[in-house]
């Protein structure tokens, strides 16, 4: 590790715009073992004292559904080359499982989310945020397909989310947190010249930092 400051890299979009493909793309082409992931969606509350019918009809869409103090505790502890352990969620039963993942310190700290440029306190800490702007339609599809086939989920329960929740939800906190970025990447992952212009911006800062 060098002294330099790690550099907190945010990536934030709608539902499926294409979010974790670009975090996978960094993890790639800079190599995972000079990243501490952060994913959002690790740090949705455990809300078990609810049944798991209460759980399911929950606004997972709201930025107080996530436990975010945690997810600003954690990334200032990886400022401070100290590791965390971030938890483990299970989409199927909305609930946290007794396990978690060891995330050590590195020189980049890597957090995606939908959510993640929606609070200031998170904001203060991103040395780069980036938006994945994707159509609607194509996000929707792709969640669909998604919670269907990865989630457990029925078509009619996908929709009335979409509809009751993530849409509005969207509209009222995820399309604002778009003037936050400092780059906008269109067609999320498919992008692959933003793409390339990301991982090759992210190994000059790793360089740079390394030459003080």
């Amino acid at each position: 590790m060098s002294e330099q400051r790690p550099i907190v890299f945010g990536v934030a979009g709608g539902t499926a715009s294409g979010k974790t493909t670009i975090a996978r793309n960094i993890l790639r082409g800079v190599g995972a073992e000079r990243i501490a992931y952060l994913p959002h969606d690790a740090y949705y509350r455990d809300n078990l004292h609810m049944s798991l019918e209460e759980r399911a009809h929950q606004n997972y869409d709201h930025p107080r559904s996530l436990e975010n103090k945690l997810l600003v505790k954690h990334i200032k502890s990886l400022l401070r080359e100290e590791p965390v352990h971030v938890p483990v969620y299970d989409f199927t039963l909305h609930r946290r499982t007794d396990e978690t993942v060891l995330v050590e310190p590195s020189p980049i700290i890597l957090v995606d989310g939908i959510l993640i440029f929606t609070r200031r306190k998170l904001r203060e800490l991103m040395d780069v945020k980036i938006f994945v702007d994707t159509a609607s339609d194509v996000r929707f599809i792709r969640r669909l397909k998604r919670d269907i086939e990865e989630r457990g989920r029925s078509l009619e329960s996908v929709v009335e989310q979409y509809l009751l929740t993530v849409r509005p939800m969207h509209m009222k906190f995820v399309e604002p947190s778009k003037q936050f970025a400092d780059v906008i990447i269109p067609h999320g992952g498919e992008n692959t010249v933003a793409m390339a212009m990301v991982v090759s911006r992210l190994r000059e800062l790793l360089t740079h930092n390394s030459e003080i």
